[in-house]
């Protein structure tokens, strides 16, 4: 078919869809569905590749310095940082050892320097951290502990310098971190923070900011939780000391006791600065008149009931509080007052009465030593006397009395009716504002133990 022909053909066609759009259109769907055609192709209109063009480039490509960089890599030389604690039997070889430290001169440093000697004297448990060469020779070696002042700590370091060694002790402020924990009691207060891997002094101070109206001998149960917000003391990085609890929450046969440290702003009224101390986040002051206990948190043998006394060998009433401790505990006086007798007395051995006011008396018995002498003044956690075995007494404890107009009664139940002071009206704003704080930052300890049983 010519050209020619094929173009009236398709002037045809296209005269006919004008006239019978309806009737072709039907025409066609039927020859589509009659063939079986399905699918259509459009031919493409790029050109085929492979009747393209074939051009072949060479260049000349030109090889990096190889030996420079090899070189440079057979002169460096590698650092290796290495981590132990140490333990009460290491000797300079057996750290540098465990270590993976071959280096003889710097054993001999250490057993020879009297700073370097600092490393493995007092107390096992010091973190050293050493950095080593890729020949296993000592660089560099150092390790942190507290010092007497408890803001600071020492740093000993040692350093390679040629072919020796030099060492020298640092002082270094510590770095105050907040740490979030919680616990839950299932059977003691130091089985829970043990459990949380809180540290004991947190547990302590707890018992202490909570002692008046928690009774931590014979009160806390089973479920009973706390939550706790306090200052981890870092050196380079690692925790040496426990701080100041910051806040804290109990939660006691479902009462729930809540605290914060607050120092208020100001002076009062005798012009002397507020001295800072545990609040209730309603603003009401955790120091009482009376503390619960004369002495650290610490275990109790027996309660204010009846026992079997076991010397006399009969039941009779026990109008006091015996804690049991070890000798030379420090006992302190619960409130402040006045000594009225320093000395021995039968039964009770070595013994010092303080006369407080309205009437009332505390009593510490069998005591070791006394530090105190008739007439002397005294503050509420003044150390009186030493915890021991003086008098009828089968084992070191302190008998603890405490009387109102000669009449003997349950300290614990004294120290809670005492009267707390609440905050300075000038400071409220101030306190409030914290509160919120503390309030949200106990919410986030709480969720701690929640992920942990989850």
């Amino acid at each position: 078919m010519q050209f020619s022909d094929s173009v009236r053909v398709l002037n045809a066609i296209a005269a006919s869809l004008q006239r019978h759009p309806k009737r072709v259109a039907g025409s066609l769907a039927a020859l589509l569905l009659g063939t079986g055609v399905t699918a259509f192709g459009v031919v493409p209109l790029a050109p085929d590749a492979a009747d393209l063009p074939v051009r072949q480039v060479l260049e000349s490509v030109q090889t990096l310095p190889l030996q420079v960089q090899l070189d440079a890599l057979a002169d460096h030389r590698f650092k290796l940082f290495r981590t132990d604690i140490t333990r009460g039997n290491d000797t300079a070889d057996t750290l540098l050892k465990r270590l993976n430290i071959t280096d003889p001169a710097a054993a001999a440093f250490l057993r020879k320097d009297a700073n370097a000697r600092l490393a493995l004297a007092g107390r096992p448990g010091k973190t050293i951290t050493a950095e080593a060469s890729d020949k296993q020779e000592l660089t560099k070696l150092s390790t942190r502990w507290p010092s007497d002042d408890e803001s600071l700590f020492k740093r000993l370091v040692i350093e390679r310098t040629g072919q020796s060694f030099v060492s020298r002790v640092e002082i270094a402020p510590y770095v105050a971190n907040a740490r979030l924990a919680s616990g839950s009691i299932q059977t003691s207060l130091f089985a829970a923070t043990d459990e949380a891997r809180i540290p004991d002094a947190v547990a302590v101070q707890m018992a202490e900011m909570f002692s008046s109206d928690i009774d931590f001998r014979r009160a806390l149960r089973k479920g009973d939780r706390f939550n706790v917000v306090y200052e981890a003391l870092e050196a380079d990085g690692e925790p040496l000391r426990t701080g100041r609890v910051l806040s804290a929450e109990f939660v006691n046969a479902g009462k729930t006791h809540q605290a914060m440290w607050f120092q208020p702003p100001g002076q009062d009224a005798n012009g002397a600065a507020y001295k800072g101390g545990y609040y209730s986040l309603d603003g009401k002051s955790l120091r009482r008149a009376y503390l619960g206990s004369p002495l650290a948190f610490t275990r109790i043998s027996s309660g204010f009931s009846m026992r079997f006394h076991p010397i006399l060998q009969k039941w009779r009433a026990h109008l006091g509080t015996d804690f049991a401790a070890p000798t030379g505990t420090p006992a302190r006086t619960v409130g402040d007052g006045v000594v009225s007798f320093a000395g021995s007395q039968t039964g009770y051995g070595n013994v010092v009465f303080l006369k407080h006011r309205n009437g009332h008396e505390t009593v510490y018995a069998h005591l070791s030593k006394i530090n105190v002498r008739v007439g002397q003044s005294v503050a509420q956690g003044d150390t009186i006397g030493l915890v021991g075995a003086t008098g009828w007494a089968t084992g070191p404890h302190l008998h603890f009395e405490f009387r109102v107009n000669g009449v003997h009664q349950d300290p614990m139940i004294i120290a809670r009716q005492s009267e707390t002071v609440p905050v300075p009206m000038a400071a409220l704003p101030t306190f409030k504002r914290l509160a919120a704080v503390v309030s949200t930052q106990l919410q986030a300890a709480a969720t701690i133990v929640q992920t942990r049983a989850e």
